[in-house]
């Protein structure tokens, strides 16, 4: 099994080696971390045994964040250590925990590289957020004894009839994994489908839930508020928007400065993907509006000159500021069929929180924040425009949507905890 996975992973490799080299020359990516993808980890206390931590991207490091410190409050006697596959994953791993904790990129799943990452990171468990598992991994982990963990678990409505297809696959690799720690009864459900044993399934919620902010000043967002001239204007922030979004938020926006009182209005659209902040600049320029790129101000801690009409949010990082602001909040990468950003963030903040109808990522949250009347669902382009107007013309709508929704974050919290309670049950006595 070992060698066919390699030889079917140098194959892979020399077909995608194109791609890497393209986008290593035209987007900046694959340009680092090539020693720690081969193995090559440096630890800050390799004397200890570490719980090691993988989260593929963005979205999965962020939901690690209560994870990661009761982690390292709770069991100080392990380093805890933070993986990420993407570049943009690793920077925000790198901005929320380089200062405490040893953060890397995910080694190559060659056995022997595999092996190389195993003898420098001397793992007591490994804790997969949501799903990745890789077969080299899983197999010298199972080997060394090193249980391993899927926390957070979730498959999505539209991985799970692909993983169905290869079910045989996935029964076997499941056989390797300890634990899985299911976000809903029907992920769960998804998980035992595809070979995990009932008993090793358990539902714990969200983590995502936990790491929403509920209340307190956001640090920084004040001095935001300075740089881009904000007073007493009403913000639109568009967030985590994806290629096709922009020009339907422009053109809605358009709309919106002409109605009556709205004139003052200003919008903050923040990307999900740095490699398009230039696209989307070029698109908030054709739109013929004023704008700022919010980097500049942030580089250099200055304030604009004037009051920008469009603040181009396009730094890593930051969006919680943005939203912090909004007067109303669209969650961007759900008007086209991308499953969505997390909505979790705004409402948890208590902002009247709009998306669209392609939430696939988020399918039980969705469901429980339209239940609950805690935030707004838009069919498309036009329905932007108009449920964002009531929102602005009718404010104790927006007020009542959302003291709703932050309501529905508040009462699903409490998934670290019962996680942690996993872990600890799981860890052998004697590595207790």
């Amino acid at each position: 099994m070992r060698i066919l996975m390699n030889l079917l992973y140098c194959v892979g490799l020399v077909l995608y080696s194109p791609k890497i080299l393209y986008r290593r020359a035209f987007h900046g990516r694959y340009r680092g971390g090539w020693g720690q993808r081969r193995g090559f980890i440096c630890r800050r206390h390799p004397g200890k045994q570490c719980i090691w931590i993988h989260a593929v991207s963005v979205g999965e490091v962020n939901a690690a964040r209560t994870l990661i410190d009761q982690l390292a409050q709770q069991m100080p006697d392990y380093e805890v250590v933070l993986s990420s596959t993407t570049d943009t994953g690793l920077a925000r791993a790198q901005a929320l925990y380089g200062h405490d904790y040893s953060v890397f990129y995910f080694p190559f799943d060659f056995s022997w590289m595999m092996n190389r990452a195993f003898a420098r990171l001397n793992p007591a468990m490994i804790l997969l957020m949501e799903l990745e598992i890789w077969p080299n991994m899983a197999s010298i982990a199972n080997k060394k004894g090193v249980p391993i963990v899927v926390v957070n678990g979730r498959i999505s409505d539209r991985s799970f009839p692909k993983y169905k297809k290869i079910r045989s696959v996935t029964k076997a690799m499941f056989r390797k994994v300890s634990l899985v720690l299911a976000q809903t009864d029907e992920y769960a459900e998804r998980f035992v489908d595809l070979g995990c044993q009932k008993d090793k399934v358990i539902v714990t919620s969200s983590l995502k839930y936990d790491t929403a902010q509920t209340d307190g000043a956001v640090e920084g967002a004040d001095r935001l508020a300075e740089q881009i001239h904000l007073l007493n204007e009403r913000l639109w922030v568009a967030g985590g928007t994806g290629p096709g979004e922009e020009k339907m938020i422009l053109a809605a926006f358009a709309k919106l400065k002409k109605q009556d009182g709205l004139e003052n209005l200003r919008l903050a659209i923040v990307p999900r993907k740095p490699e398009r902040f230039n696209e989307v600049a070029t698109l908030i320029d054709e739109a013929g509006f004023g704008f700022v790129r919010y980097s500049a101000l942030k580089e250099n801690d200055s304030i604009t000159t004037g009051k920008p009409t469009v603040i181009l949010g396009d730094t890593m990082g930051d969006l919680k500021k943005f939203y912090s602001l909004a007067t109303v909040v669209f969650v961007g990468r759900t008007l086209v069929p991308m499953g969505g950003s997390d909505m979790m963030e705004p409402t948890a903040l208590g902002k009247c929180t709009l998306f669209g109808p392609h939430t696939f990522n988020f399918k039980q949250t969705v469901e429980v924040l339209l239940t609950d009347q805690g935030a707004i669902e838009v069919a498309d382009e036009a329905d932007l425009f108009d449920k964002t107007l009531q929102t602005l013309t009718h404010p104790e709508l927006a007020r009542r949507t959302a003291t709703n929704g932050q309501t529905v974050i508040r009462q699903n919290q409490g998934a670290t905890q019962k996680t942690l309670a996993a872990i600890n049950q799981l860890l052998k006595p004697s590595q207790k």
